[in-house]
């Protein structure tokens, strides 16, 4: 699903969510199987993959910034996890705006 307006925080009421942010158009895609499912619907809607960056969403409010997706040499992040804390803050400030 993607998210481009405010939803409820009850949503989100799983063991943890899947998603997908698209940093520069500041959308949100959630609750797909795999993050690259979540990917897709994004990259289907317009959205570039080199701005397109997975995390997860705990019930508690927790995130971690682990996907497959996240490995991206060319942008000098080579691991799941996102390691450009600028990144996971733009994550963090498009979220609030949603939830």
């Amino acid at each position: 699903m993607i998210i481009k307006n405010k939803i409820p925080k009850e949503e989100l009421k799983t063991p943890f969510t899947k998603a997908i942010a698209d940093i520069k158009r500041e959308i949100l895609s959630l609750g797909c199987e795999l993050h690259s499912d979540c990917a897709e619907e994004l990259i289907s809607d317009g959205s570039a993959a080199s701005d397109l960056w997975g995390f997860n969403i705990y019930p508690n409010g927790q995130l971690d910034f682990i996907s497959l997706i996240n490995i991206k040499p060319a942008d000098n992040n080579r691991s799941m996890e996102i390691q450009n804390p600028e990144i996971r803050k733009k994550i963090e400030e498009i979220l609030r705006k949603f939830l």
